[in-house]
Order: C-alpha cells, then sequence, then structure tokens
C-alpha cells in the first residue's frame, strides 16, 4: 500500500476518534476534535499532491479518496446536529447532494464515462471544511446580526453544495448524454 492510500485510510481511521471525542463532552472536546477534523481534512489534499507527483495514483485510491471525504463531513455534520450548531435541514442538503453526484458519476461509469471533479466542487469542499472547522472551534461573533463567522460560513458552504450539485448534474447530462429525465 502506497502513502497516498495510508493518507486516505487515516483519514477513514480519524472518523470515529472525531466523533469520540467531539460528543463525550471532555474538557476542551470541542477543540481537540477540531484538531483531529483539520489533521484529517488536509490528508485530502496531501494525498492527492503525493499521488500524482510519485505516479502512484491507483484504483483504489480513487474509489477511497472520494468515499473519505463524505464521510468525514457527513460525521461532522451529523455530530453538529446532536450539538445543536446546525440545523438538520441544511445537513440532509449537504449529504443529499452527495449522494446525488456519486450517483450520478455511478450512472457516468457505467456508460464509460468519467466525471471528473469540477472547481465548484473543490470550492464547496474547501467552504465545507471552513465552515466545519470553525463551528468546532466555537468561533467569534460578528457584530452583523449577532451570527458567528461559522454560520456564515455554513451558509456559504451550503451555496457551493447547491451550486456544484446542479453544475455536475448539468455536465453530466451533457458530457455525458445520459438519459437523466
Amino acid at each position: 500500500m502506497n502513502l497516498p492510500n495510508k493518507l486516505t485510510l487515516s483519514r477513514i481511521f480519524l472518523i470515529p476518534v472525531f466523533m469520540l471525542v467531539l460528543l463525550i463532552r471532555i474538557p476542551y472536546g470541542e477543540y481537540i476534535a477540531a484538531a483531529i477534523f483539520i489533521l484529517a481534512a488536509s490528508t485530502d489534499g496531501l494525498d492527492g499532491y503525493i499521488a500524482r507527483k510519485r505516479k502512484q495514483v491507483t484504483n483504489f485510491g480513487k474509489l477511497l479518496d472520494p468515499l473519505a471525504d463524505k464521510l468525514l463531513v457527513s460525521a461532522a455534520l451529523i455530530c453538529l446536529v446532536e450539538l445543536k450548531e446546525v440545523p438538520a435541514w441544511i445537513a440532509v442538503i449537504i449529504i443529499g447532494r452527495e449522494f446525488f453526484v456519486s450517483g450520478l458519476r455511478s450512472i457516468a461509469a457505467a456508460e464509460g464515462v468519467v466525471i471528473a471533479a469540477s472547481k465548484l466542487g473543490k470550492i464547496k469542499t474547501i467552504t465545507q471544511i471552513v465552515a466545519i472547522s470553525a463551528l468546532l472551534l466555537n468561533d467569534f461573533t460578528l457584530s452583523l446580526f449577532n451570527i458567528t463567522f461559522g454560520r456564515y460560513a455554513l451558509y456559504i458552504a451550503l451555496f457551493f453544495t447547491v451550486w456544484s450539485g446542479v453544475d455536475y448534474y448539468l455536465n453530466a447530462k451533457k458530457s455525458a448524454k445520459l438519459k437523466l429525465e
């Protein structure tokens, strides 16, 4: 097993640790959980960079990397819903988009078409990680409407989540000539 795949697996193995630390309510648990989340999220870009640089891109990595991202973000959102930091409807939209895009990719793959990650998808991921990190860190309150930076970031992430989902659908329909209706 190569280093990029080990990094991807480490992201998956950190998920239950992150959840446990966050949900058992230990002193400074939110900060420890935030550090674990940020560490796990940082392996996403790193594993891909190393895989491309060392020419170690594998089918295992292509399958597992996006799955690890979805699991990490979904676990964090579900925990934040449990802690009443994120409205459930936002978590459902974000997680639902992931299922939707994965389904589109599966349909396209069955037709022999690969739908690559888009810039909007990468922006979506970054905004989600920033929002979740800020919420975990019990961030500062902005003076405007007494809303925290994390809440603003969450709505920005929601915007890019929906936009990128629509973009994937339109691109899949066009490039794969799929019968999606």
